[in-house]
């Protein structure tokens, strides 16, 4: 029989299964079981108690049916050839599908099942050695102890070249907690990628293989035995987790599992980590997500976030409560080891305190699009979702060995403001250490290593009984700074928990190396014996935005303007795009650097970084969003009331196009007149983006009591596009809160700016004519 007839005749069968009699049969079946609780009548308890047990054992079996019948398709499918499989899914695939050499494929998994009794063994050491240490760990957090495998059987059936796919006979049966259960129907589908290197002279003509996924891979199991209990969704999830979690550690990009299979090759050619570069992304907002939550008259709101992930790296924004319109300006930085091949996924989710959180929808880009544009600024339509987009920001950053280009990435992170975004990538590799110290007396230490740079912890494997560990293993640390950053290394033996070693390494250091690189060198632990030594390897790489130069500007740009009459009412918008005015920055970025000769040394490039300090505190007065640098920046006064003789406005303006935020800052109001010496105003500042005045763009100052020239020295942000920018105003308007309702008597004045006249990327700090409230702005 075909697969296809097969599969057709599952899903036909999947039908007949799921039809009202088939329904009312299991319905009658609970009833039976569960009859008995109908007996807790007798004492007047409510019905509840006998109907909530057969709804939720029907629901189960439903569930447990369809989840069934999905494994059943699967292991169909890895059964059959390669050529039954591509013909048995035909009816499912576009016509522009470009079919591969199929018969290639089928005899690489010829060859698979041939060796597939040796992987079996392999995999079996494995899981015992290796993953149970993890899964009892992970358990023990949820108070479940006593994890352990019982026997552990692959079966017959390999696993599939293509998208890697196993769904095999396996037998695994385990003890948690004093309850025997089992896994059967085991399945994993993912792309894998299989690196044969380095090339050598004699046979097997590789040194090594590295495999991983390119992209989390899809698990499902079916436990059986008593466990078969907890395998319901939001239970037996849990396991499903665990063992997710514990792939993407192994073998899920940025991770490698590495097989050696000659001596002729070094450790570190296989096992060191290779990153390609830095994606940097900028979720700025959503909008037109789907209602969750119900209000008082139907359809509420939603309380959205987003998870993002590229491999194994995953990132959370915060919460924004009741909106479909969500603004989180969330930064976050993922090391890319394979552009080609891998995707960055966002998972848009309403949170729901006593429910599962709900799906919003979700979106893919594929990462090698970004590299080829080297920026991109895009709205995603959400899958899975009746309606909604979310608005993404990337940046592709290079790897430079050219400790030149340091000083341009940290006035690049600096012109970001407070974003903690990162200047460099440090890799390193900790080959093994030497003649540790005993934790115990005529004990030898079970040692393993935890690496620290910054927010970002590592943890090397545990070495059983000896002194002289060796690990070789590979980490990779983002760099905020690299003048400053510190890496921290700590010995630990597992018996004790005790340190029996350890090292701090200033990043600096590296700097003056040439390529910025140590290969394998000793150093001396403090904590530990004279002659205790960690071996390891580092490479610093500066992080650089692709096809940017960054020679002194010849313009002498100012970047504040301080002006009795605002430019904003007769300067002219930039005619450049929006790409170019966000590049307008990073290229002049150096100027506030001296300058450099191409022949300099490595010690006097190190010496001017430092020495540059002074003009980064001097870009960053220029163009960080902190209110304390503006608001000292511009202490002048004034003597005039304005032209409406209302008093006058001092406020700072700056949109920043990296972060494609505008920076509100209200300073102080001048002379209001007092027309009542019984009634001195109560004066406070309210602010709206028009067209509009929505209630998500309201900000206002705190009221400043019985004064006419109020000092208020407050910020606010508008997380916008350029796009967005050019279609704005902004209202500002000065009330007092004397009278005890708002009307149209409590406004002392008010101004209207068209931000569509304001230069990017520049200071704007000004005295503004209060005058009277405008009937109509928008």
């Amino acid at each position: 029989m075909s697969v296809s007839k097969e599969i057709t005749d599952i899903r036909k069968k999947t039908t007949r299964d799921f039809d009202i009699l088939g329904i009312l049969y299991a319905a009658f079946k609970k009833v039976a079981t569960v009859g008995c609780i109908y007996l807790f009548g007798y004492m007047n308890w409510s019905v509840g108690w006998f109907v909530a047990p057969v709804i939720f054992l029907i629901m189960r079996d439903q569930w447990k049916n369809a989840a069934d019948t999905k494994r059943h398709i699967a292991k169909t499918a890895a059964l059959s050839n390669e050529k039954d499989v591509v013909l048995a899914r035909l009816d499912e695939l576009p016509a522009w599908v470009f079919f591969p050499d199929v018969e290639r494929v089928e005899w690489l998994n010829k060859i698979i099942q041939q060796v597939w009794p040796n992987v079996n063994n392999y995999t079996r050491e494995l899981i015992r050695d290796t993953i149970q240490p993890i899964i009892q760990t992970s358990l023990e957090a949820y108070k479940l102890k006593g994890f352990k495998f019982e026997r552990l059987i692959l079966g017959s059936i390999p696993l599939r070249i293509g998208d890697i796919f196993y769904a095999g006979d396996c037998d695994i049966t385990f003890h948690l907690s004093g309850i025997k259960g089992g896994i059967k129907d085991f399945q994993l589908k993912g792309m894998l990628r299989v690196v044969m290197k380095p090339l050598i002279s004699s046979v097997p003509l590789v040194g090594g293989i590295q495999v991983f996924f390119l992209n989390n891979p899809e698990i499902d199991f079916n436990l059986v035995g008593v466990a078969d209990l907890l395998d319901m969704p939001g239970l037996g999830d849990l396991l499903r987790k665990i063992i997710t979690e514990i792939i993407a550690s192994m073998m899920v990009l940025p991770n490698k599992f590495p097989i050696k299979l000659s001596e002729e090759v070094e450790a570190m050619d296989l096992k060191a980590p290779e990153p390609e570069g830095v994606l940097r992304l900028h979720v700025v907002e959503a909008k037109h997500l789907m209602r969750k939550d119900i209000g008082m008259l139907g359809k509420g709101k939603s309380d959205p976030y987003a998870v993002v992930t590229v491999g194994a790296q995953e990132y959370k924004t915060s919460v924004v409560k009741n909106s479909v319109d969500p603004k989180w300006d969330f930064w976050c930085e993922f090391i890319v080891t394979e552009a080609y091949g891998q995707q960055l996924f966002i998972h848009l989710w309403d949170e729901d305190d006593a429910l599962d959180d709900e799906n919003l929808g979700r979106a893919s880009v594929d990462i090698s699009n970004i590299v080829q544009q080297g920026q991109a600024d895009m709205w995603v339509t959400l899958e899975n979702a009746k309606h909604g987009m979310v608005h993404l920001r990337f940046t592709w950053l290079s790897l430079s060995n050219n400790v030149n280009d340091l000083k341009a990435a940290m006035i690049e992170a600096q012109l970001l403001g407070g974003v903690p975004v990162s200047t460099a990538l440090l890799t390193v590799f900790l080959d093994s250490a030497r003649n540790l110290p005993l934790a115990r007396q005529s004990s030898q230490p079970d040692p393993y290593a935890v690496l620290r740079l910054g927010n970002s912890t590592k943890q090397t494997q545990i070495i059983m009984r000896t002194p002289d560990p060796v690990w070789e293993e590979g980490f990779t640390f983002l760099v905020q700074n690299p003048n400053t950053d510190v890496l921290h290394l700590r010995i630990v033996d597992k018996k004790t928990g005790h340190d029996i070693g350890d090292l701090e390494y200033t990043l600096k250091n590296i700097l003056s190396k040439e390529n910025m690189e140590i290969h394998k060198e000793p150093f001396r632990l403090y904590k530990a014996g004279s002659d205790s030594k960690i071996i390891w390897s580092l490479h610093l790489k500066v992080l650089k935005i692709s096809g940017l130069t960054h020679e002194p500007s010849q313009k002498d740009d100012s970047e504040v303007f301080e002006h009795e009459n605002s430019p904003l009412m007769n300067s002219k918008s930039r005619s450049a795009t929006p790409m170019e005015k966000q590049h307008s920055i990073s290229s002049n970025s150096s100027r506030y650097l001296p300058h450099q000769s191409s022949s300099e040394s490595h010690e006097e490039i190190i010496k001017k970084i430092d020495d540059s300090s002074v003009y980064l505190e001097s870009a960053v007065a220029m163009n960080d969003n902190s209110c304390d640098k503006i608001i000292h920046r511009n202490p002048n006064q004034t003597s005039s009331a304005g032209d409406a003789g209302l008093g006058r406005l001092q406020l700072t303006l700056q949109y920043s196009s990296q972060r494609q935020k505008l920076v509100v800052v209200i300073h102080k109001i001048a002379h209001i007149p007092l027309r009542d010496p019984s009634n001195i105003p109560d004066p406070y500042v309210k602010l709206y983006l028009l067209p509009g005045r929505s209630k998500e763009s309201k900000r206002k100052t705190a009221t400043v009591k019985d004064n006419c020239n109020p000092i208020f020295e407050e910020s606010f942000e508008y997380l916008m596009s350029q796009g967005e920018l050019m279609n704005k105003k902004l209202e500002i308007t000065i009330c007092t809160q004397k009278a005890l309702f708002y009307t149209s008597s409590n406004i002392l004045g008010q101004i209207v700016i068209e931000l569509c006249k304001l230069d990017i990327d520049k200071h704007y700090s000004s005295w503004f004519d209060l005058q009277p409230e405008y009937p109509h702005h928008e």
